[in-house]
């Protein structure tokens, strides 16, 4: 029986840095389109897993070493991705430090997850999940 086709998965991060006042949340500006801010993330290569993938785009687009400390959720919206149909699971971790653009990441901003900017695919919806509760 061949093997399904099915949409690529993607792994986001919420990146708390704890070494500031409030937990501010790391955000990038995409280098590529779509365009916009968005949470760091990406693709899962083969034999990786999911988690591992998180914290390497994070470490990639955000040059921080991220520690995950929890799952925030599945977002599986066929219209999330105007490139096409993506699973995207969101962790949420944390780290210290000054973050610097790299990668795919063109741009990056340290802000209040309150007060965000307009941001890329479903990530608006992905941080008001966040700030209902999710928030560690």
């Amino acid at each position: 029986m061949p093997r399904p086709e099915t949409p690529p998965v993607a792994a986001d991060v919420i990146i708390e840095l704890v070494d500031r006042p409030g937990r501010p949340i790391v955000l990038i500006e995409r280098r590529f389109p779509p365009p916009g801010w968005a949470l760091p993330g990406g693709f899962v290569e083969l034999g990786e897993t999911v988690e591992a993938a998180a914290v390497r785009e994070a470490r990639e687009e955000t040059g921080l070493a991220v520690e995950l400390t929890g799952l925030l959720g599945v977002y599986s919206d066929p219209a999330r991705d105007p490139r096409g149909h993506t699973i995207g699971i969101v962790y949420v971790g944390r780290a210290r430090g000054e973050p610097a653009a790299g990668d795919d990441a063109q741009n990056v901003a340290v802000v209040d997850p309150a007060r965000l900017p307009p941001l890329a695919f479903d990530h608006g919806r992905i941080l008001a999940d966040y700030l209902a509760g999710a928030r560690r």
